[in-house]
C-alpha cells in the first residue's frame, strides 16, 4: 500500500505544522511500514534550532517515527477513526547523525509485539543509507468522542 499526504491525513489527525510524515512507501499489514519525511529549509523549527546551523530536533525525528507507527497500527488492525493514538513510551533512543534541510528521512518501523491494545514498535530513521536515529516505541489507542 502506498499513501500520499491526503491518504495520510485521512488516517492521522495530525496537521501542519505537526504532521511529520509526507508519504507511505509500503505497508506490510501487522508487520512493517516504510514512510518518508522530506526535510525542507522552511520547517518551522529551523529558525530556532539552530540559527546558522539548522538541525532537525531529535524529538521530532522520534515523533515522525511514532506517526508512521500509528499509521501501521491503524491500517493493520482497522482501528476506527474515533480512536486517538497516544505515544506511550520510548526506550533505547539513539541519534547517529544530524538531519538537515534537504535530507529525505526514511522511516522504517516494525511491530515487535502487541498486548492489550499496546503496540511495541522498533523504529529506524535513515538519510540515504545512513542510520540517523533509532528507538523502541510504544503506542496505545483510546476510544474518544472526537470533534470533527
Amino acid at each position: 500500500m502506498i499513501l500520499d499526504i491526503l491518504g495520510i491525513m485521512d488516517i492521522l489527525r495530525h496537521r501542519f505544522p505537526f504532521l511529520l510524515v509526507d508519504r507511505i512507501l509500503s505497508i506490510q499489514d501487522g508487520k512493517k511500514i516504510v514512510a518518508v519525511k522530506n526535510v525542507t529549509a522552511n520547517e518551522p523549527f529551523f529558525p530556532g534550532h539552530f540559527p546558522g546551523e539548522p538541525i532537525m530536533p531529535g524529538v521530532l525525528i522520534i515523533e515522525a517515527m511514532a506517526q508512521a507507527g500509528a499509521i501501521l497500527a491503524i491500517v493493520s488492525d482497522k482501528i476506527p477513526r474515533n480512536h486517538v493514538t497516544y505515544f506511550g513510551g520510548i526506550d533505547n533512543a539513539r541519534f547517529r547523525r544530524p538531519v538537515v534541510p534537504g535530507d529525505v528521512l526514511r522511516l522504517e518501523l516494525e511491530i515487535s509485539n502487541k498486548r492489550r491494545g499496546i503496540y511495541f514498535l522498533t523504529g529506524k530513521a535513515y538519510v540515504d543509507d545512513q542510520l540517523a536515529a533509532e528507538a523502541d516505541l510504544k503506542a496505545t489507542f483510546a476510544l474518544k468522542d472526537l470533534p470533527s
